[in-house]
């Protein structure tokens, strides 16, 4: 199985990189989508649902910043690991397991205090884990780098899925849903970060400066195509978390329905936008490998969310947010494979490749965990969610017009 730079890579590999980037999606994503907003929810009185709204979202976006700042700290150490047991496999594994132990606290995690500081540990676990498998595709492809990036985008949609479905149609409920995600994590991160192969850094990286400048760790954000990536990036992961990252709030109180039909709603509306996000991620990554064009997608794929999300603003209700979750699927899957694959494209610092594609990491990662944050506020705002998904649409739609400020330069292939 093992895969030196340049080379293509069989069915092993992709097999264990997308097991690794399920469990890593399903551990993040399920506590976000379900079981945080049922451990913090108040509907206690008329105020009360508001109250756990903003709660969660605070939450939320305290875990975004911890990932924000371990990501590229974790990225840019792995870089300059050495050692028999490779540069990535002891930070994926170190945040496979620091994430494991953390969600087993969140299962006994009471108030927005207990559950922030556990999902900051859930946090700082995923981002350090993500930073080490996402660095594999740069160390080792370079024509399957769209199909890679598929691989992880099509895991996140498929990631709900498997963790809400299975707490849901088995009803475990809060604890033992935290702690089947837990052993699920532990199991097939493990596994993955094991079985992958790790190579030996490039020779031109073997010998790492021992002392090196905030400026230089930053060097990355001063390259203005790669700025403009994350830029946009961030954007519209913004607009995707408005228009995602509440939908079991809108369902209770937008569209009034009770406890039990809101939990089944919500993973219907999963289904189809898995199904959608699935399917656009493989098929515009390989596209986008055959043709070398990278823009063209993601600028129309960030269009096409974009206006998914007005539709939820013009006719809210259960049949407009299916048609929304179906077109939010097809956008986000293209928008996130062939986003990735251009990043990759545009790493500005081949010794770097761990720090840089952690920026990338976490410049989705942050408009996931911020999106419920500044979601709570418009709707404490507006007293509904009107508001929540017109900005959500009107972002999105933003940042992937920031991917035209990327200029058309050749990095491993046309990016144009």
């Amino acid at each position: 199985m093992s895969a030196p730079q340049g080379a293509k890579v069989g069915a092993g590999w992709f097999t264990l990189f997308t097991l690794a980037w399920l469990a890593i999606w399903t551990v993040q994503l399920t506590p976000l989508q379900l079981l945080i907003p049922l451990q913090l929810n108040t509907p206690d009185d008329a105020d009360g649902w508001i109250a756990g709204v903003v709660s969660s979202g605070l939450v939320l976006a305290v875990g975004g910043v911890a990932g924000v700042i371990a990501a590229p700290v974790a990225g840019g150490l792995s870089d300059r690991t050495r050692g028999r047991r490779g540069r990535r496999r002891p930070w994926a594994l170190g945040g496979v397991w620091l994430a494991t132990a953390s969600l087993a606290a969140l299962a006994v995690a009471s108030g927005p205090w207990g559950v922030g500081v556990a999902w900051v540990g859930v946090s700082v676990g995923v981002a350090v884990a993500s930073a080490a498998f996402t660095a594999l595709i740069a160390d080792q492809l370079t024509t399957q780098r769209g199909a890679a990036s598929a691989a992880v985008s099509s895991s996140q949609a498929l990631g709900i899925v498997v963790g809400v479905g299975v707490i849901v149609l088995l009803e475990l409920g809060v604890v033992v849903g935290y702690l089947a995600l837990a052993g699920f994590l532990a199991v097939v991160g493990t596994a993955a970060a094991v079985l992958l192969p790790d190579p030996p850094a490039p020779a031109q990286a073997s010998v790492a400066r021992e002392v090196r400048t905030l400026r230089e760790r930053v060097a990355a954000l001063r390259d203005q195509d790669f700025a403009w990536l994350l830029a946009g990036r961030l954007t519209v992961n913004v607009g995707n978390a408005l228009g995602t990252g509440l939908l079991l709030f809108f369902l209770l109180y937008g569209l009034h329905r009770d406890d039990a039909t809101a939990e089944d709603e919500l993973l219907l509306l999963i289904l189809v936008y898995t199904l959608f996000v699935v399917v656009a991620s493989i098929v515009s990554g390989r596209i986008s490998d055959r043709s070398g064009r990278r823009i063209p997608f993601v600028v129309w794929s960030a269009v096409v969310q974009g206006l998914a999300s007005t539709i939820l603003v013009v006719a809210p209700s259960l049949t407009s947010a299916m048609v929304a979750a179906a077109l939010l699927g097809v956008g986000y899957g293209a928008y996130m494979s062939v986003g990735l694959a251009l990043g990759t494209d545009l790493l500005p610092y081949a010794e770097d490749h761990a720090r840089d594609l952690g920026f990338v990491n976490v410049s989705a990662s942050l408009g996931q965990l911020l999106g419920p944050l500044i979601g709570a506020g418009l709707v404490a705002l507006v007293g509904g969610f009107w508001l929540l998904f017109l900005v959500g649409g009107i972002l999105s739609i933003a940042g992937g017009l920031m991917t035209y400020a990327i200029r058309s330069r050749e990095r491993t292939g046309s990016v144009v």
